[in-house]
């Protein structure tokens, strides 16, 4: 008797390392993520003005929107290929070579002598990134104790905030952007070392061996019974997104659109207070949850970005200090509203299809999302300027709110139950 106990206590302690190896790497592998989407952002007026030289401002727009836009569309194909990938191959094997993916082409950007090459190692970049993001999340709702697991999937909710804002420092104290872009020689690191730290999810392992589990029809992305559960997620999570990518993406250049002199230091300071609220969002959106509930707490992130997005674009005529104040808020909820659906996608699905299908959720809307970033810097002529533009695309605000107040009884299975 006294041998079992024993036996059952190394196992625990054993389990416990092994959940807090798997939580730093998929921490660490979204946060320099994180860092690595935001990075292009801050750096962009200085890259395209080396690569392409002497240009007009709207051709500079349009390539910058390009690039921007690329990233997206990458991170878009990445969250649905990875998906499947996830499914079928393991969780464990589909997160660490996606890190791998992004970090790889990330080093490969710094090293990138013309504007094309930037738009292929931006795509590569997102692929890799739009596969980390589905398979991390999918795994956490698998292998963590449901006691924990609405806390800690919030913590890990603000890896990419905290990558935000570390762009945000990385711009104000490197100057060279080929050189922060070697940043990415850290996660390829990482992603090595995780091949021999962490463990598959039994979860998986066990649905996977079971073939007359793995061949029920319910098991289908796309049966009927997955259809409402895919439009649910699809639509509040993409309407979320399409939003956040356009201001985060354009926000540094639409700053110094405000000003007459340059806005390095003020575009990094903006993004520093984005990945700030961001964090802060993340981190508190789970106890925002145990407050009011899953679908009050969705209503209020959806109501608080539509109207300060509203202040923010159409009150500021001229820079002023309010506007890091109004920034930060906006974040906030931003970084709220993606803890509460990180937690919330992934239990909608059954485990056979559960990588798959979160990547659907999160990723169809992002090839508009792709489509309004480069759609941003396309329209600033024709809309009368940053403010205006950034206001119209925020508008989408307002359909994901409608859509939070249309659709009811949303009860993911917080059991993680195999179906």
């Amino acid at each position: 008797m006294k041998d079992a106990k024993v036996i059952d206590a190394v196992n625990n302690k054993a389990a416990s390392t092994n959940l807090v190896l798997l939580f730093i790497i998929c921490f660490a592998g979204n946060m320099f993520g994180g860092i690595i989407s935001t990075l292009m952002s801050v750096y962009l007026p200085v890259v395209v003005k080396e690569l392409q030289g002497s240009k007009s401002e709207t051709e500079l727009n349009d390539i910058s929107g390009f690039i921007n836009s690329m990233f997206i569309f990458g991170w878009a194909a990445g969250g649905f290929l990875w998906g499947l990938v996830g499914d079928w191959a393991g969780r464990k094997s589909s997160l660490l070579l996606s890190i791998a993916g992004y970090a790889l082409f990330t080093i490969l950007t710094g090293l990138m002598p013309n504007w094309w090459g930037i738009v292929l190692c931006r795509f590569m970049s997102g692929f890799g990134m739009g596969g980390l993001l589905v398979i991390s999340f999918t795994l956490i709702s698998e292998v963590w104790p449901e006691k924990t697991r609405a806390v800690f999937t919030g913590i890990l909710s603000i890896s990419i905030p905290v990558g935000i804002f570390s762009a945000g420092v990385i711009n104000f104290f490197v100057s060279s952007w080929r050189q922060a872009f070697m940043v990415g020689f850290v996660p390829l690191l990482i992603a090595a070392a995780g091949f021999w730290l962490i463990s598959e999810s039994e979860l998986w392992l066990s649905e996977h061996t079971d073939k007359a589990r793995l061949e029920k029809a319910s098991n289908h992305l796309l049966h009927p019974g997955n259809l409402k559960a895919l439009a649910t997620g699809s639509l509040i999570f993409g309407t979320m997104l399409i939003g956040l990518w356009a201001i985060f993406s354009w926000m540094p250049t639409w700053i110094q659109s405000l000003l007459s002199t340059d806005a390095h230091k003020e575009g990094g300071l903006s993004m520093m207070c984005l990945g700030m609220g961001g964090l802060t969002g993340g981190f508190l959106s789970g106890w925002l949850v145990n407050l009011i509930g899953l679908r009050r707490s969705l209503i209020l992130s959806f109501a608080v970005c539509a109207l300060v997005s509203f202040i923010l674009f159409k009150t500021n005529t001229s820079f002023s200090g309010i506007i890091y104040a109004e920034i930060a808020v906006l974040a906030l909820f931003f970084g709220a509203s993606q803890g509460i659906l990180s937690l919330y996608i992934p239990l909608l699905f059954p485990t056979a299809i559960r990588a798959s299908a979160t990547g659907f959720c999160f990723n169809i809307f992002r090839i508009f999302t792709g489509i309004a970033v480069l759609s941003v810097g396309v329209l600033v002529s024709a809309l009368g300027g940053y403010s205006n533009a950034l206001f119209i695309f925020s508008l989408v605000f307002v359909v994901g709110l409608l859509a939070v107040l249309l659709i009811k009884n949303i009860q993911p299975d917080t059991h993680n139950q195999t179906n």
